[in-house]
């Protein structure tokens, strides 16, 4: 198989950052085509240098002009885009056969949407693209005849388990959790929880988003629902374990109670390789397994008394229409007010479960209705985040 093409939106964030680390093993299969960044222009002008992507998008026009300068004296300087513009067209890059999506939060849904009406293959490692409008997303994919792979190293183990079976076999999806690094606090402990603890996660290094999402499990109940569009299975056909180890990344059971997992270190590049090359394997440079040294692995039920974000995603999963959007738009602003510390660890699915009772969903919703969804929900939980504080 020849070398892939492949345009990456998040570069600069941990996904990026893992995928280029992958490109540097396998120089030969991969070219760098276009990369979207936001604010860290430091370490994008080192992927620039790097990587030499024919074109660079970043957040505003003042970035690209920082970003500009710092490229003076350059030997190679790629085109410089900004804004959804410039976004847009690094994931519809003609040169580009793949899009690796990769952007935090629901800002990644609509240049994902170009990727597919451009007919690119989508590495999707944006879960909260199919939260937000997992529907819209896969009827758009069919009709263009996009292939989605997921990175995320849970649904790239449920893809990789259902292979060469019957769908019409599947009986159930068995997301596992690593139940993050509070997994066994009391409520009163959890009260007191600072963003420094939160951002403490046992087994993965990743972004602060999605660290603190895995501290409150809404990483897992997004997860949920991105499994739900991303395999086609009812919500209540899906049932999450908490694994601390973080070795098994998920399982599928069958109808005969035959259970597949697939298992391995905590190693993003892993997934990200395999999404990018499948059905290819690529000999990635990571630490085999080693369950002697392992020698045990273990499974619980969830708490969603003490963590009910996850509750909160399973509820809105299960409603449907736009409650999906109203809850990954009132957690993106929870999670940064805590980040900010204006609001305790608790009060993140507290308001994100008063702006769900508050919203008032279509019954048919379009890509509109949805992006209006994700609007009203972020300035109703500004204001909630508002009240508290007073």
């Amino acid at each position: 198989m020849g070398s892939r093409t492949i345009s990456i939106l998040g570069s600069t964030g941990s996904i990026g950052e893992s995928t280029l680390e992958v490109v540097r093993q396998f120089p030969d299969r991969f070219r760098v085509i276009a990369l979207g960044a936001g604010r860290n222009i430091k370490l994008l002008r080192e992927q620039i240098r790097a990587f030499r992507p024919l074109s660079v998008s970043v957040l505003d026009s003042n970035l690209a002009d920082e970003l500009d300068r710092s490229l003076k004296g350059d030997a190679y300087r790629p085109e410089i885009l900004f804004g959804s513009d410039g976004y847009d067209r690094v994931a519809a890059h003609p040169e580009a056969g793949t899009l690796v999506s990769a952007m935090v939060g629901a800002a990644g849904l609509l240049p994902t949407l170009t990727a597919i009406r451009a007919g690119k293959r989508l590495a999707l490692a944006n879960k909260e693209t199919l939260v937000v409008a997992g529907e819209i997303v896969m009827a758009l994919a069919a009709e263009h005849e996009v292939e989605i792979l997921p990175v995320d190293s849970e649904h790239s183990a449920i893809f990789q388990s259902l292979q060469g079976n019957h769908r019409d076999a599947l009986k159930r999806i068995l997301l596992t959790a690593s139940g993050g690094p509070f997994l066994n606090k009391t409520r009163e402990e959890l009260a007191m929880v600072t963003p420094q603890a939160a951002l403490c996660h046992p087994n993965w290094s990743m972004g602060r988003k999605i660290t603190i999402d895995s501290a409150t499990l809404m990483n897992k109940g997004l997860e949920v629902i991105e499994a739900r569009w991303l395999f086609g299975v009812p919500v209540d056909r899906i049932a999450v374990h908490v694994h601390p180890e973080s070795i098994v990344h998920s399982m599928v059971e069958y109808v005969d109670g035959s259970v597949i997992a697939q298992m391995g270190i905590p190693d993003m590049k892993i997934p990200i390789a395999y999404a990018l090359t499948y059905p290819e394997r690529l000999p990635v440079r990571s630490p085999s397994l080693d369950l002697f040294r392992l020698q045990k692995l273990s499974f619980y039920p969830p708490d969603e008394e003490r963590f009910p974000c996850l509750r909160l995603a399973f509820d809105a999963c299960r409603k449907g229409s736009t409650y999906p959007a109203v809850l990954n738009a009132a957690n993106e602003v929870a999670v940064g007010a805590f980040l900010d510390e204006k609001i305790a660890f608790p009060d993140i699915p507290g308001v994100i479960e008063t702006a769900m009772g508050k919203h008032k969903a279509p019954a048919k919703p379009d890509l509109d209705a949805v992006i209006a969804a994700d609007r009203w929900a972020r300035v109703e939980t500004e204001r909630l985040i508002d009240d508290i504080r007073r």
